[in-house]
Formats: C-alpha cells, sequence, structure tokens
C-alpha cells in the first residue's frame, strides 16, 4: 500500500518528519495503528447532529456497488483490513435490514490491537451494530441478537408494530425509534442524533446503497470512505447510493488516497459552510 494523497513532500533538511513522509508514500504495508491513525475521527463533530456519520463502500470502476448482489466479489485483502479497521474506531455500525439479510450479518467482534484506543476513548471492547428496518422482518435467532458483544441495536418508525418491537427487546436488542411521522418509515434524519444520544458519536455506515442514498438526501452524510475496485463487472449492479436525486449536491472534500494492488481507497469530507 502507498499513499498517493496528501502528496509526501520531503523538506530539504533531512528531519524525522521527512522520512515519515517519505515512507509513507512507499509501497509497503501498513500496520492497524497507523491505518487507525490515518483514519481516525475528528474530536468534535461539525455537524448539529452530535454525532460524525461515515461511509464505508466499494464500487466496481464501471460503478457497481455489488456483483451478483453481494459486496464481497468487488473487495481485496486489503479492502477487508480497512473495513475491519474502521469498525475498529466505531461506536456504532449502521446498516440496513436488507443489506444484513443479503449479506449474513454476525455481530462485531472485540480485537485486541484496537483494545487500548477504545478503553482510552471510552468505547465498548467493540462497536454495536444498528440495524434500520421499518417493518422490523428480522430473524431474532440470528447471531446478530443472540451472540453480540455489545447489545444490538435496532433503529425503526414511530408506528412500528408492538408486537415485533416487543420481539426485539426480547431478543436482547435495544429498539430506537426515529422520526414521528404517521407513515411508518425511519427518518434517517434523525439517525445520527438518536444513536447520539445512547453515546454512539462515531458512526459507521456501511450500506447498502439505498440507505446510503437516504442519509446522502438527508444531509446527514459527513465522510465517504470509497475503495475503488480495478474491476469490471457490466450488469444492472445499483451504485453505491441508489435512491431519489438530490436536489442540490453536496460538496465533499478529497482528504486522502491510498493504494493497493491497483484498488485506490479514497477517503472524502463533506464541506460545511
Amino acid at each position: 500500500m502507498r499513499r498517493l494523497f496528501p502528496l509526501a513532500t520531503e523538506p530539504s533538511a533531512p528531519s524525522a518528519a521527512a522520512e515519515s513522509a517519505v515512507s509513507a508514500s512507499q509501497d509497503r504495508e501498513w500496520g492497524l495503528d497507523e491505518l487507525a491513525d490515518a483514519y481516525a475521527y475528528p474530536d468534535r463533530p461539525r455537524s448539529a447532529t452530535g454525532a460524525y456519520l461515515r461511509a464505508n463502500m466499494v464500487s466496481s470502476l464501471d460503478g457497481a456497488a455489488h456483483h451478483d448482489g453481494r459486496s464481497k466479489p468487488l473487495s481485496s485483502e486489503t479492502d477487508m483490513r480497512i473495513f475491519g479497521m474502521l469498525r475498529g474506531l466505531a461506536d456504532a455500525v449502521v446498516v440496513g435490514a436488507e443489506t444484513v439479510r443479503q449479506e449474513g450479518y454476525r455481530p462485531a467482534r472485540a480485537r485486541e490491537a484496537f483494545a487500548e484506543r477504545r478503553a482510552a476513548l471510552g468505547q465498548a471492547p467493540a462497536p454495536a451494530i444498528a440495524v434500520v428496518t421499518a417493518s422490523l422482518e428480522l430473524d431474532f435467532s440470528a447471531p446478530l441478537f443472540t451472540e453480540p458483544l455489545v447489545p444490538t441495536v435496532v433503529i425503526t418508525g414511530a408506528q412500528a408494530a408492538e408486537e415485533r418491537v416487543e420481539a426485539a427487546r426480547a431478543a436482547g436488542a435495544r429498539v430506537v425509534r426515529a422520526g414521528v411521522g404517521p407513515s411508518g418509515r425511519v427518518d434517517v434524519a434523525a439517525i445520527p442524533a438518536a444513536l447520539a444520544e445512547l453515546g454512539h458519536t462515531r458512526l459507521l455506515t456501511e450500506g447498502g446503497p439505498r440507505l446510503l442514498a437516504q442519509f446522502v438526501t438527508a444531509g446527514v452524510l459527513d465522510e465517504l470512505c470509497l475503495a475503488v475496485a480495478p474491476l469490471m463487472v457490466a450488469g444492472d449492479a445499483a451504485r453505491i447510493a441508489n435512491g431519489p436525486l438530490v436536489m442540490e449536491p453536496e460538496r465533499f472534500a478529497l482528504a486522502s488516497v491510498l493504494e493497493d494492488a491497483g484498488f485506490l481507497f479514497t477517503r472524502y469530507r463533506r464541506i460545511y459552510p
């Protein structure tokens, strides 16, 4: 892996900083601590929600968010390392119910490599998985609910069926109602603030494309980590954000680019006025 941006510049006089900059641009394996420092959450979220919402997605060269219904065929070993590292930094991983079903989501696990860092920040040993679902049509006997180190969070709408809410709670999940409208839909704009109230301010969403599109439309996405795979898949797969058109496009600034075996690992941060 090597860093392409920000560019590593070497000062005229030799120094530790110069050696570090040159080292960062060389093609080599990065340690988890080094990656974690590069992707660290900001100390203070700038959004009014009280949380910082980061998305992590992968796309083929021709814009597909998955191949044959799953994102894993587009991934790589380095992509999975970054995937795990981003989870290691988060308080909660926010994911749509359809993605939970398609990808066979399991609870996040505690990793020794992040134990000291998480303890210093007052985080739980592992991030909570927060599932967004209006219907609560979930398998509450699955490991996601029966084996979590940190209780799984179920985010639903104001009109969710009470029997499904009780089934979720009986399975050990924490139920959060986001939004108060009569439609029964989850108000995604309310999700970051709702999770912040639970103490989860470092948020990571892994999709799917419909959920990410809703976050974008709601104007609550702070950062996008996008892995571009050197693959062409054709077909009719969705883009990473698949939903209604944003009336006024939100501008993001490039924060960093890493490259490994042809994969580009980009990071974009929202530009605030």
